[in-house]
């Protein structure tokens, strides 16, 4: 196995049905998409009818996020222990549910309840069980793959963007959860259905890969688990800030191309930002895991930095929007795969589900912390900073540490 990507041998199944579980788990994970990246359309809504600060609404986005992460470890197990078609099925039922069940939030603490908890738990089981599966169907083109059904996470806000915002203002936000959380249920209930975990003949190196409490004690992975936390932090601040911020840059009311410029920004980022993961992920298959995250990290944080200068333009904020977004997604293909090269596919879904707790992490320090920093310097300038920083920081130990280290590791391995 190199340092770069891992070519595998042929793989021994129908190449059809691999491709028909691709395309499930990417109808998966578009059901449960909507949640983290229409989040921003709702917070108004939501902070005047139950009467709460920016910050304290925005704990509901970092509880949806954190348990989405946090239990994914044990979210993993509990796919490979029960098969991925009960499980996703059951995670894609919950995800629609807590839709429905917030619709009802009469308080704070019960939107913590419904859209946080049960939305949280709900898509951690489809996220990480749908990745852990793949990786297993395409150990030949694993950066690919897994950026497909990444995309799905990114891809299905893109055609639900607009239809929210116009349900949002001839219907409130009430109405919108229910309907849209209904929807969402029964797509992805019925995509989970299909459902089948990978044959052993396809995961070619199912002895060979290291436990997850061995891969826990390797420096390799805390590399990784920090470089994923920094991007995961940078890329959250935006979309859980993103209508705040383009509030107080005057976008809000401004229109692109005759449409409002705010949900044209979302709907560009949506497309963008599930391009960027299959994309990014062909792209590491080829020049390597580490080199692309060194392009693709650097160019949000450049991104980002033109999008601040050039704030007050509303065409060019909702061109650049869509170019931050390219920079952030592949986070989701090329930390899973570049993990699953490292570490063997025998313990894939766990393996993943730890690492993806730093997405939580990222999540914390996203939401409500950029709130309050926000709050205490009185301009979302400061936040941008810490992001940029973030970005290049991360592009920078691509190369410079994890591309060095994992060699070293691969070379004793």
């Amino acid at each position: 196995m190199t340092q770069t990507a891992a070519r595998s041998p042929a793989i021994a199944v129908p190449a059809v049905t691999r491709w028909v579980q691709l395309l499930l788990g990417l109808i998966c994970m578009m059901a449960i998409s909507s949640p983290q990246y229409v989040w921003t359309l709702f917070t108004k809504p939501l902070q005047t009818a139950l009467g709460v600060s920016p910050a304290t609404l925005q704990v509901t986005f970092s509880m949806l996020i954190v348990l989405q992460t946090f239990f994914s470890p044990f979210q993993g197990w509990l796919v490979d222990r029960f098969g991925p078609k009960l499980l996703i099925g059951v995670g894609t039922v919950m995800s629609g549910l807590s839709w429905v069940f917030a619709s009802y939030a009469s308080s704070i603490g019960m939107l913590y309840l419904t859209y946080g908890l049960i939305g949280g738990l709900g898509t951690g089981i489809v996220y990480v069980g749908v990745v852990g599966q793949v990786v297993g169907w395409f150990p030949d083109r694993r950066g690919f793959a897994a950026g497909v059904v990444a995309a799905g996470y990114g891809f299905g806000a893109i055609i639900t963007t607009f239809p929210i915002a116009n349900s949002l203002a001839s219907v409130g936000y009430q109405i919108t959860l229910l309907q849209f959380g209904a929807v969402f249920a029964l797509v992805g209930l019925l995509a989970a259905l299909g459902l089948k975990a990978p044959p052993r003949t396809v995961e070619t190196a199912a002895t060979q890969g290291l436990s997850t409490a061995a891969m826990l004690r390797s420096p390799v992975f805390w590399l990784m688990f920090v470089m994923m936390t920094l991007m995961s932090t940078s890329g959250l601040m935006v979309t859980s800030q993103m209508a705040a911020f383009a509030t107080e840059f005057g976008i809000t009311k401004a229109i692109v191309w005759g449409a409002a410029a705010l949900p044209l920004a979302l709907t560009i980022d949506r497309f963008t930002n599930g391009l960027t993961r299959p994309f990014f992920g062909w792209v590491s298959d080829r020049i390597g895991r580490e080199n692309t995250m060194a392009l693709a990290f650097a160019l949000e944080g450049i991104a980002m930095t033109l999008w601040l200068m050039m704030r007050n333009d509303p065409m060019l904020f909702v061109l650049l929007s869509g170019v931050v977004f390219f920079g952030w997604g592949e986070i989701f293909s090329l930390f899973p795969s570049t993990l699953t090269d490292t570490f063997g596919t025998r313990n894939a879904t766990r393996n993943y589900g730890c690492l993806y707790m730093a997405q939580g992490i990222g999540a914390i320090f996203g939401g409500p912390m950029a709130s309050l920093l926000h709050a205490a310097t009185g301009t979302w300038t400061s936040v941008f900073g810490v992001a940029i920083v973030a970005d290049l920081l991360t592009a920078v130990l691509a190369i410079a540490a994890l591309k060095p280290l994992r060699a070293a590791y691969m070379r004793r391995a």
